[in-house]
């Protein structure tokens, strides 16, 4: 049983590292590309595209941490899923005020959160379990 929980801890930390790079990378490209990329991005919401580029590197710092089996990326985990709750619950409001949104954003945000409860979950379930016994 304990190399099923390091086995999905080092799957957990690989979706980290990889989802972040791939996060910087997109948000880099519409925030700082060729007009073609901003363009490209239609109707982005400003602050969720800033979030989620900055939140990509805290998913690389987490995913390092995850590997490394640190305390503090478990939490860095949940703080990271609170942050995309959060930011998913501003974007709502901003939806239901009428303002100008990408249906892509909507799924975006969700799969987010969704990866971000299991990644903490397996963290805590792994590495704060194993300190305990």
């Amino acid at each position: 049983m304990a190399t099923n929980r390091k086995t999905g801890l080092l799957i957990a930390a690989i979706v980290a590292l990889a989802f972040g790079a791939l996060t910087v990378l997109s948000g880099g490209r519409a925030l700082f590309g060729a007009a073609e990329a901003r363009a490209a991005m239609g109707d982005a919401v400003p602050f969720v595209l800033w979030f989620n580029f900055m939140a990509g590197f805290a998913y690389v710092v987490a995913g390092i941490g995850l590997i490394r089996r640190q305390r503090w990326a478990v939490w860095l985990s949940f703080v990271i899923l609170a942050a995309t709750v959060l930011v998913l619950l501003a974007f709502a409001a901003h939806v239901l005020q009428g303002g100008a949104y990408e249906m892509r954003t909507v799924g975006a945000m969700i799969l987010r959160a969704v990866v971000w409860v299991f990644i903490s979950i397996v963290a805590a379930r792994t590495i704060l379990r194993t300190m305990k016994g």
